[in-house]
């Protein structure tokens, strides 16, 4: 008894207690590192909510300067190539500016005038296959959908029932914002054309000189992919009308031409656009032709969306813009709350641009982390050669 009472207590081995510290620090270091990121956060949130708000206050100005980066960076491979040829900087973004509002303008009107041409027409015919598809869900459900007039008047009773104030001003008012807009994003256009290159030096002398190169990479792809973007989805949109437009005319589908333009300006905006483009000839061949017609158009249309899936879309407009479903439908959700069918429009490049800045950012953070994690203590460091 005496021998084991004069016993000392066992030791723990040499390093365990420096083994525990060097862990309580890595979780402390963990837990530090987790509040920083939260408190990033909430600092992320309150800047995107006073943004949004100064947004709406200058509005007038900044949305302009923000779609007016969409065409120039669709177009300033042009007058940088105008710029080579010997062009002087502000003729070389004058010309293509003004070759760009005459190419816009010039389909807007082809567009219209082959609407209105057709007008009658294809009322009439979306008239009647609405009514086929209602007549065949009453057989098969045995619910009578309203009718194109019920659904019209129900619209026109909404309209009217909200309070839309001064009418005659509020037309005015916003008819004066929209040209000064298009007046201001045009001006903003033919500047950003000319000293796109000095803006974004200026930019990066106001950088921190260790963040300078990192800020100009993120540039550079941001602006290779919105130019990218749009060169590829004008393409693309293009190939599918030139096909739809060819099937429709084979299939004997009346009104071929302007359902082609149609798809074209269905083509810009991904998925939604694409699909309620499809779903207008369908309704017209189904009028038409009846059902075997429209199964032809429908499968028509299935096989182009294919292609443009599976070959166009990776090849034209690339992997670097491509994105989830999800993430394209959310994105258009939020652009076309946000602003309209502008916004839909807008949309996809915008978060197109963001993933490419944020691969960027997450390529980078491996390299930060390991630097990072260096000064920190190692627990094998602390570990007993069992050697010694």
């Amino acid at each position: 008894m005496a021998d084991n009472e004069d016993r000392p207590d066992p030791q723990p081995p040499e390093g365990e207690p420096t083994m525990r510290a060097a862990g309580r620090r890595i979780d402390q270091h963990r837990l530090t590192r987790a509040g920083i990121f939260a408190w990033s956060l909430l600092g992320l949130f309150g800047t995107l909510v006073v943004f949004v708000y100064l947004l709406d206050m200058f509005k007038l100005v900044v949305i302009p300067l923000v779609i007016a980066l969409f065409p120039a960076a669709l177009l300033s491979p042009l007058s940088s190539r105008l710029k080579r040829w010997g062009f002087p900087p502000l003729a070389a973004a004058a010309v293509v500016v003004v070759g760009f509002l005459v190419m816009f303008l010039g389909l807007l009107a082809a567009l219209i005038w082959l609407i209105v041409g057709e007008l009658d027409d294809l009322l009439e015919t979306l008239e009647q296959a609405y009514a086929d598809v209602a007549n065949w869900i009453d057989d098969v459900i045995g619910w009578t959908p309203p009718s194109l007039d019920e659904l019209f008047e129900r619209i026109q009773n909404w309209a009217m029932e909200l309070e839309v104030g001064n009418t005659a001003s509020t037309v005015a008012f916003t008819t004066f914002e929209v040209i000064a807009g298009v007046l201001f994003g045009v001006i903003a256009l033919l500047f950003y054309l000319k000293d796109g290159e000095r803006m974004t030096g200026v930019v990066l002398q106001l950088t921190p000189a260790r963040l300078r190169d990192d800020v100009a990479e993120v540039f550079r792809r941001v602006w290779d992919t919105l130019g990218g973007y749009f060169r590829g989805q004008i393409l693309v949109a293009l190939v599918d009308a030139v096909a739809i437009g060819i099937g429709l005319f084979l299939l004997g589908v009346p009104l071929a031409l302007p359902l082609a333009m149609l798809v074209f300006f269905g083509g810009l905006f991904p998925i939604v656009g694409a699909f309620t483009a499809g779903a207008v000839a369908v309704l017209v061949a189904l009028a038409d032709g009846g059902i075997g017609l429209a199964l032809a158009v429908l499968v028509l249309n299935v096989a182009v969306q294919q292609l443009e899936g599976n070959l166009l879309e990776p090849l034209i407009v690339g992997r670097a813009t491509h994105l989830h479903p999800l993430l394209v439908l959310a994105s258009l959700t939020a652009g076309a709350v946000t602003l309209g069918i502008l916004g839909a429009f807008l949309a996809v490049p915008i978060t197109a641009a963001i993933v490419r800045a944020v691969t960027y950012v997450l390529e980078r953070d491996p390299e930060l982390a390991i630097e990072y994690h260096a000064e920190l203590p190692r627990l094998e460091d602390h570990v007993p050669d069992p050697d010694d």
